[in-house]
Order: C-alpha cells, then sequence, then structure tokens
C-alpha cells in the first residue's frame, strides 16, 4: 500500500491535495466553519432553497406519511406514490411526456449514456463537459469523440467523419452529442440552437446536462431549452439535477414515454439503486413550484449576479467569459490559486479553489457562485475581500 503514501505526498507537493471543510448548520449566504462565521460563495443553492421553511415543511409532512427510507430499488418494492408524483411534476415543468427520477446527477449521466450507446456506436462531447458526462461516455464503449469547447464548426467535421459526406446515419449504428447547458468551471452556456440542427442534419440524438440550467435558464426557469426558445421536443433527452437550485437532491431524465421505459429496463444505476426517500421527493415536489410560484427568486439572483461579476471585472480579474451565476475568477497557478481562496477565507470569505483534474493545467481560477438569498452587503464585502487579496498576491495592480 505504500503507492497510497507516494500519491498523497505527489499531490501535497503540486497544490492537488484536498481536504474537506465541515460547514456548521444549514446552507445559507453564511455559514459557520470552525467556529467562525464566513459568506458562502462556492455554492450551487442558487436559489437559496437549501434551507427554505416551505421544503422543510414538506418535507417533514413525507416523513409522516411515507416514513424515512424507500425500502428498495424502484423494480422491485421502492416505487412509491411520491416517485410518481414528482415524476410526473418534473415532466409537466419541462414540458415532457414523462420524467425518471435518479439518484444523483452522476448516476443519472453514467447510467444513460451508456443505455443510448455502445460497442460499434459513436458519441460526441464537448471537451468541457462534466466529468460524469466524460465517465458515461468511457464506461458506454462507444468510439468517444470530443470537439473543442463550444465549436460547432469541429463538431461538424467530427459528424462528417464519423458518416462520410453524405449525412445519412450508417445502418444499425447510434450516434449521440451529450453537452452541458451550462459548463460547471466556466459558466457559459452552449450553443444549443446549432448542436440540435447538427444533429438533425445528421441523425444524431442530443442529450442535455442542465444540472446548472434547471431552475435558473428561461423566463420560467425551465431551463436551457426555454432560455433559447426551442421547443421540449421529446426527441431531446433532458438531464437534470435537484440538488442545485432546486435546494434538495437527486437529478431528473425527461423526454418521451418510450425514452422513460426504455431507461426503466436499461440504465443499470436506475435498476440497481435503492430509490430516494420520501423527504427528498417531498421536497423537490415543493421547490419545483416554488421555482414557479416565486419568479423574484430568480430575479433576485441575476441582479445579484451581474452586480458580482461587474464588481470583481472592475477591479480587474478576468471572468472568464460567463454568462451565468458561476463567475470563475482565472489565477492560473495552483499553488496561487489555493493560497489565494486560503486568504480569502482569513477575509470571511468561502469561495473554493479549482485545480486539475478538474480543469487544465495552467487554468486553476477560484469558482465563485452567487444565491438569490446574498445581500448586497455580502457582495460588497467579497468584492473588497478579492481587492485586498487579489493586490497582496500581484494578481491585479
Amino acid at each position: 500500500m505504500d503507492f497510497i503514501t507516494e500519491e498523497i505526498e505527489n499531490l501535497k507537493g503540486s497544490a492537488l491535495y484536498r481536504t474537506l471543510r465541515t460547514i456548521e448548520g444549514a446552507q445559507g449566504p453564511r455559514v459557520k466553519i470552525d467556529g467562525k462565521e464566513v459568506i458562502l460563495l462556492c455554492s450551487n443553492n442558487y436559489l437559496g432553497l437549501a434551507d427554505h421553511p416551505g421544503l422543510k415543511e414538506a418535507a417533514v409532512k413525507a416523513i409522516e406519511k411515507y416514513g424515512v427510507g424507500s425500502g428498495a430499488s424502484r423494480l422491485v418494492s421502492g416505487t412509491m406514490g411520491l416517485h410518481q408524483e414528482l415524476e410526473e411534476r418534473i415532466a409537466r415543468f419541462k414540458g415532457t411526456e414523462a420524467a425518471l427520477v435518479f439518484n444523483s446527477g452522476y448516476t443519472a449521466n453514467v447510467s444513460v449514456i451508456p443505455a443510448l450507446v455502445g460497442r460499434g456506436d459513436t458519441v460526441f462531447s464537448d471537451k468541457l463537459n462534466h466529468a460524469s458526462i466524460i465517465d458515461g461516455c468511457v464506461l458506454s464503449r462507444a468510439e468517444f469523440k470530443r470537439y473543442p469547447h463550444k465549436d460547432m464548426e469541429a463538431l461538424e467535421r467530427l459528424l462528417v467523419g464519423a458518416y462520410g459526406h453524405t449525412p445519412l446515419l450508417p445502418k444499425n449504428q447510434r450516434c449521440l452529442i451529450v453537452t452541458d447547458s451550462v459548463f460547471s468551471m466556466n459558466g457559459d452556456i452552449a450553443p444549443l440552437p446549432e448542436i440540435i440542427e447538427l444533429a438533425q442534419r445528421y441523425g444524431a440524438m442530443v442529450m442535455v446536462d442542465d444540472a446548472h440550467a434547471t431552475g435558473i435558464l428561461g423566463d420560467t426557469g425551465k431551463g436551457s431549452l426555454e432560455y433559447f426558445g426551442l421547443k421540449s421536443d421529446d426527441d431531446i433527452i433532458q438531464m437534470g439535477t435537484l440538488g442545485k437550485a432546486l435546494g434538495t437532491f437527486g437529478a431528473y431524465i425527461a423526454g418521451s414515454r418510450e425514452l422513460i421505459d426504455y431507461l426503466i429496463n436499461k440504465a443499470r444505476g436506475f435498476i440497481f439503486s435503492t430509490s430516494l426517500p420520501p423527504s427528498v421527493l417531498g421536497s423537490s415536489i415543493a421547490a419545483i413550484d416554488l421555482v414557479e410560484d416565486e419568479p423574484s427568486l430568480r430575479q433576485a439572483l441575476w441582479e445579484k449576479t451581474w452586480y458580482l461579476k461587474k464588481g470583481l471585472e472592475s477591479i480587474g480579474f478576468d471572468t472568464m467569459g460567463s454568462e451565468t451565476p458561476i463567475i470563475p475568477v482565472f489565477v492560473g497557478d495552483a499553488g496561487k490559486t489555493m493560497e489565494f481562496s486560503r486568504r480569502l477565507m482569513d477575509e470571511g470569505i468561502f469561495v473554493s479553489g479549482i485545480r486539475p483534474p478538474t480543469v487544465p493545467e495552467g487554468r486553476s481560477r477560484l469558482r465563485a457562485t452567487v444565491m438569490a438569498s446574498h445581500s448586497y452587503d455580502d457582495l460588497d464585502r467579497a468584492i473588497e475581500a478579492f481587492s485586498k487579496v487579489g493586490r497582496e498576491l500581484c494578481l491585479i495592480s
């Protein structure tokens, strides 16, 4: 087992060693870590729903009626009325025929992609897609082709290479284009209309990971298709998570009834996992209701997002073209990134450093995220701390 000790020492020597920080109490704009109150600026709890009274009440009611556990996988005895209610609610929200709940976004991606493509097929993936998408592509054993970030000309060249110059699907071969809608480390948005147009031209399937778009993008928070004014076509496979803007836990696939029936029979992470507990199901239904009923939450989030982004850019930081509440602050060097994060914590601002392998070598950054529940005083304090520490580290002048 000496390799474990050696690898840990290597990680420490290259500023890539990771440890856990424990938050005391609920997720909110301010939290306590080691007894010290800090502004939490790296949570995906975008709408501030993780400790919302309505979600807590819904969770308690679900426990009182259904208990604390589901008891089994969905295909055994683990399908309860709340599972079906949540799936019907997600389908109405996303405008699809049906939906299927998974235990996490990672589980959904590594289960669904191998169910859609396999040996002899081809999967096309944006180079900055989430690790769970990459792992799903690898596990599928399909030919795995990655295209440069958001480069539609490169994607089409790969499609031509797969199909030949005649855009016809080879007999018995499946092709899948899979992309994040919002890229989790850059905060930018995929060119979905162009991806869908290419897929239709070449006869490929499209899967969109809406993890960081659900509840955020679009006039009513339905996600990336609504943001682009695209119809929720049942031919487009939509994945999303419940544990970010919706404040709970788990994930879903939304699409045609036939797709959902197929995944019930083919998606191994669904088939072989104990199903989500009642408290999560009840609070998730309440969260979707809140997204639709209280648009002021989303409005507050976007106003505060632009406030922080402009504030950081005005003092000289590169926010890497972010278009969403994910606001990266480019540093480059992994060691300096972690020193930046440590000094911000000393100033009362909790922002995680992002290093390889999450991002490429030389592309380390701080990943700030905004919540609707942040106050403008919180954001002003954060901007002031970024300015102070950035100058101390000679990252800005």
